[in-house]
């Protein structure tokens, strides 16, 4: 690993892991779930009530950021970090993602991606050579390799054609980033729900030599039975002295099983989308603060949190302001939603510690099992 990053494993339950990835801007707690900051900003958070929901790093994404502002105006401006006010770890992704989420929008050939933005129809080019300069523009402290990541269901040729694509871009992706001490590179592993392509793919990844490495192509469309049989080989495939990221996930329920297969990374935009749109995660389950049930009730979100939207504001105050749609809805929603996801990677980092994941876990389950608290 590079100067200055290195993960230590501290404890073992099963599969479960717990550990610390250490940066230059701070050390990340695993398991760590890291909220999206697409656009150099958490939605409805201000940085520090980001990282007051117990957050030791953030997501960027250089899709968004290389459209607008430019990763060059960002690195004029002093680089990432500087520019939305975070000291702590960033991540950025490489862009693949969204780009092949274009469509018709884009053209894959082997050098790149050419494709039109979004925002005014421009053309324009994505490369391995061109992500990890607009990551390197950026700042970034982990650097994700640029790969390709098709949507499932998808016939085997087509998962066996992109993954061997998303290798060879993994190999120009390590000669592009050379050497940066202080970042950390992570390569991506392909191949859908192939054990086999799994296996290939994690086996040229490990010869390319990265940092870290995610396990990709999960969370897109092929449902939470089908994604648990992938990680119940796919992260024993990778490096075991090495962070595993699961990108794009998910629901309370895929993170801890995520975690229980030996995942240490998450990421994913639904607490704090969904805390915009009125629902809130709570330990009895989700709560859709937007019914006329809760018009009336002074109790919090969630009676056993300590987070500002519970401490200090009761479900009928939220359902009248997200009701009314007025900004401070969607910050209470939203941190309530961020703090809650936190206090899952909590429970589960002390419960591997001690050895006691598996009942922490069947509690987690049992608690939601049993739904909301009963109306008044």
């Amino acid at each position: 690993m590079t100067d200055r990053f290195a993960f230590t494993l501290h404890a073992t339950d099963g599969s479960a892991r717990t550990g610390t990835i250490r940066t230059t801007r701070g050390d990340i707690r695993t398991p760590a779930f890291m909220p999206v900051g697409t656009a150099a900003t958490v939605k409805a958070m201000l940085p520090e009530s980001v990282r007051a929901t117990g957050a030791d790093v953030l997501l960027g994404n250089t899709y968004h950021l290389m459209l607008r502002p430019t990763a060059e105006r960002v690195a004029r401006l002093g680089g990432l970090h500087r520019f939305m006010n975070w000291d702590g770890p960033i991540l950025t992704d490489s862009g693949g993602f969204q780009v092949m989420s274009l469509a018709g929008l884009r053209k894959l050939t082997e050098e790149g991606v050419t494709f039109r933005s979004h925002i005014d129809g421009a053309r324009h080019r994505l490369t391995p050579e061109r992500s990890m300069e607009i990551q390197r523009l950026l700042g970034s402290d982990i650097v994700m390799a640029f790969d390709e990541c098709p949507s499932l269901p998808a016939d085997r040729t087509r998962i066996a054609d992109s993954m061997r694509l998303s290798m060879r871009w993994a190999q120009r992706s390590r000669d592009a980033f050379g050497d940066r001490p202080g970042h950390a590179l992570f390569g991506i592993q392909q191949g859908g729900l192939e054990p086999d392509l799994r296996a290939e793919s994690a086996e040229a990844l490990r010869a390319i030599g990265f940092d870290g490495y995610a396990v990709g192509g999960l969370a897109v469309g092929e449902g939470q039975e089908a994604m648990f049989g992938c990680l119940d080989h796919a992260p024993d495939q990778l490096p075991v002295d090495r962070p595993r990221y699961l990108m794009g996930v998910g629901k309370p329920d895929d993170i801890v099983g995520a975690v229980m297969r030996g995942i240490d990374m998450m990421d994913c935009v639904l607490p704090s989308r969904s805390g915009r749109t009125g629902q809130a995660f709570t330990r009895h389950g989700v709560v859709n603060i937007r019914n006329a049930r809760h018009a009336d009730d002074p109790r919090p979100l969630d009676e056993a949190c300590d987070c500002p939207a519970c401490r200090g504001y009761s479900r009928a105050y939220l359902h009248h302001v997200v009701r009314s749609r007025e900004i401070v809805g969607s910050m209470l929603m939203t941190w309530h939603n961020l703090h809650y996801y936190q206090w899952i990677m909590d429970g589960m980092r002390d419960a591997i510690a001690a050895g006691t994941f598996a009942a922490w876990e069947a509690d987690f389950h049992a608690t939601r099992a049993a739904g909301d608290i009963a109306p008044l």
